[in-house]
């Protein structure tokens, strides 16, 4: 899932600080801005997985940049809760499945690798990309 959040960006200290209002405890920061922004990204994909989804929780509603009110720099930033989840909850677990064993010879026959294809056919009938 994608989610776009407003978030304010200001100097802080040589670094720069992020907060996301709209997420409760939401804040990191960057050497620059631009890995203010990743920092962005990543806490906010971080927070609405673990937070929200995990949770069966509904993600608070983003407010209207023009609501927020800062010093600060406000900018929209975009966080993809999937691609998160790709890159830090990659672990491999074992799951137990039937097939016909007509079926099973003739994969192993054909040296085929069943968690390969099976990951393969999760992702197209889920729609997403490995």
């Amino acid at each position: 899932m994608k989610y776009v959040y407003p978030v304010i960006f200001e100097e802080d200290d040589g670094k720069i600080g992020v907060t996301v209002p709209d997420i409760p405890s939401t804040f990191t920061f960057g050497d620059d801005m631009a890995d203010a922004i990743y920092m962005a990204q990543d806490v906010i994909a971080m927070m609405i997985a673990s937070c929200y989804e995990d949770e069966g929780k509904e993600p608070p509603k983003p407010s209207k940049i023009e609501d927020i009110k800062t010093t600060g720099i406000v900018s929209l930033v975009v966080a993809d809760t999937d691609e998160w989840r790709k890159l830090v909850d990659n672990k491999a677990i074992k799951k137990t499945l039937t097939i016909p064993s007509w079926l099973n010879r003739k994969a192993e026959n054909a040296a085929i690798n069943f968690s390969q294809v099976l990951q393969e056919a999760l992702c197209k009938k889920l729609k997403i990309s490995l």
